[in-house]
């Protein structure tokens, strides 16, 4: 059987990590918020640890925001380097075929 060629990877998709890792804390949250007023009755059928895992989850998930939030702006950071380094070397030609 012949082998198929191989086609280049197609660049990666941008999403809003932010947004995405913030709704999920919410969600924690709000189920830590839901689940509280039923502790007693979840302790006695032997679940009295879900809303701590939900509070669990909404802390981690404040430190995954602060993750999210740092690599988005070290992104920025590194696209408005390299477009300044471009615009530096001569509105991003290549030094070898610009013309002084």
């Amino acid at each position: 059987m012949p082998k198929t060629p191989l086609h280049p990877s197609p660049p990666p998709l941008e999403a809003n990590d932010v947004a995405i890792v913030g709704g999920g804390t919410v969600l924690w949250f709000l189920a830590f918020l839901a689940l509280l007023p039923f502790q007693g009755t979840l302790s006695d059928h032997g679940h009295g640890t879900w809303p701590w895992i939900c509070l669990a989850g909404g802390l981690l998930g404040l430190i995954g925001l602060w993750y999210c939030r740092a690599r988005r702006d070290a992104i920025a950071r590194s696209r408005a380097a390299e477009a300044a380094r471009e615009a530096e070397d001569g509105n991003g030609q290549d030094p070898a075929t610009r013309s002084d």
